[in-house]
């Protein structure tokens, strides 16, 4: 594999990524997302789909109450915080799975990590509330930090770009700055650039190609392709008939130096990426999780 090795500190933990590639199961609690928008909307569902990704070998279990797909818009905090955290409490009673919180809201993402999240999943990276930063930084949770151009209703009107990976780098590295500047530690920060949010299918295509450059930032490096709709464009196949095509996006994401990918099928892409790490020789040192683990912490924790 493509990556240099990172820590990422979440909670007073420290952990190391790299020798293998971590998985982040998708949990959507929303009646609106572009794959499976309603199947897990009901909270005993969305935590026993929770579960079931920690038992298929999920790393991380990313809860989400606000849809961020193409030309939605945001629903109040009240409402997302109702979504979420009964989720995130029977996740956190019955795994030891590593929680996520996918919001922009510093109300949602403080009660979130009271609730047991250790990670802030923010799609906007610090800027929708000028907030986040502070409760990020006294909760010593990680921080994903994602490169979008416009917002959720607006980015792929005419998504354009002069310098596409320069453009998105520059991005992220100024995040990074921001979030370091507001007391919160690199090495709890997280980097995504974004596949899909403000981006035509060439733009994420090129990304994919040449995702190493991110490697510069210095920081773990987080890839979302599963089900989008660029893989829509290659395939002319709804989203939920584009297993292939995230599991082939998601082999290469790896190969080329993505340190956690963010999927809705954890089983078949584990399966897929554990063995493309053996034929390459990777993956197998640190305790790795696979299908079946039971729901328990990544195992390189120190």
């Amino acid at each position: 594999m493509r990556r240099e090795t990172r820590s990422l500190d979440l909670k007073g933990r420290r952990f190391t990524l790299g020798p293998r590639t971590w998985l982040m199961g998708v949990v959507n609690v929303t009646p609106d997302s572009f794959s499976d928008g309603g199947l897990f909307f009901d909270t005993d569902k969305a935590v026993a789909r929770g579960l079931e990704l920690a038992f298929e070998g999920a790393d991380i279990i990313d809860v989400g109450g606000e849809s961020t797909r193409p030309g939605s818009r945001p629903v109040p905090e009240e409402v997302e915080m109702d979504r979420v955290l009964p989720v995130i409490r029977g996740l956190r009673r019955g795994t030891e799975a590593l929680i996520s919180i996918d919001t922009a809201k510093a109300a949602v993402a403080e009660a979130a990590l009271g609730a047991g999240a250790d990670i802030v999943n923010d799609t906007s990276a610090l800027r929708a509330d000028p907030a986040m930063a502070a409760v990020v930084a006294r909760s010593g949770a990680g921080l994903v930090l994602m490169h979008m151009q416009g917002t959720p209703r607006t980015m792929q009107e005419a998504p354009r770009y002069d310098d596409l990976l320069g453009e998105i780098g520059a991005f992220l590295a100024e995040r990074m700055r921001a979030a370091v500047d507001a007391g919160i530690p690199a090495e709890r920060l997280i980097v995504d650039p974004g596949i899909g949010f403000g981006k035509t299918c060439e733009h994420n295509l090129e990304l994919l190609r040449r995702q190493e450059a991110f490697q510069a930032l210095g920081r773990p490096l987080l890839v979302g392709v599963s089900r989008k709709a660029f893989l829509g464009v290659i395939l002319d196949l709804p989203p939920m008939r584009r297993l292939e095509g995230t599991i082939a996006a998601a082999v290469l994401a790896a190969e080329r130096g993505a340190h956690i990918l963010r999927v809705h099928d954890i089983g078949p892409v584990a399966r897929a990426v554990r063995t493309a790490e053996a034929i390459l020789g990777d993956g197998g040192g640190d305790g790795a999780a696979d299908g079946g683990r039971g729901g328990g912490r990544p195992g390189d924790a120190r």
